[in-house]
């Protein structure tokens, strides 16, 4: 099944009233479960294996970022999903965002890879990247703190 079915799929899941699809086809597996308004993909390990670099890999939607404001005036960027937290789009790439930096609300903060799927991670928030709390290329929770923001 190709990137652009599977897209499909998921939008299809999205915008009717079904909560559940699986499909077999031969040895590929693929279920489609809509959970409190955001769509989860399961695929069975051996059914997408990519032929490109991840950088190149065609990009489906992350589910929203969450924030939370904590002590001291900061805002709590943290992770939407389970995966691989990468600070940038490849090891020989510069990172997204460092300590210090400015950001802007629907700027690219870091790729989360779940599923052989790399979601990049957009702000929700504008200010000032205060601390990042996970390092490259280590496993990270659904809601885990990833970046600690001073708002602007």
């Amino acid at each position: 099944m190709e990137l652009k079915e599977i897209k499909e799929l998921i939008k299809l899941v999205s915008d009717s009233g079904v909560s559940e699809v699986d499909i077999t086809k031969g040895d590929f597996k693929i279920a489609i479960k809509k959970h409190e308004e955001k769509t989860v993909v399961m695929q069975a390990p051996q059914a997408y294996a990519p032929t490109q670099a991840p950088a190149a890999i065609e990009r489906l939607e992350a589910p929203a970022v969450k924030t939370e404001t904590v002590a001291g005036n900061f805002i709590t960027i943290k992770s939407p999903m389970i995966g691989t937290y990468y600070k940038s789009q490849s090891p020989d790439k510069a990172a997204f965002v460092q300590v210090g930096d400015e950001i802007k609300v629907g700027q690219v903060l870091c790729i989360v890879e779940a599923m052989k799927l790399f979601n990049e991670i957009e702000s929700e928030v504008s200010g000032k990247i205060v601390k990042i709390l996970v390092e490259n290329a280590s496993p990270i929770e659904y809601d885990q703190p990833l970046f600690l923001v001073e708002p602007k």
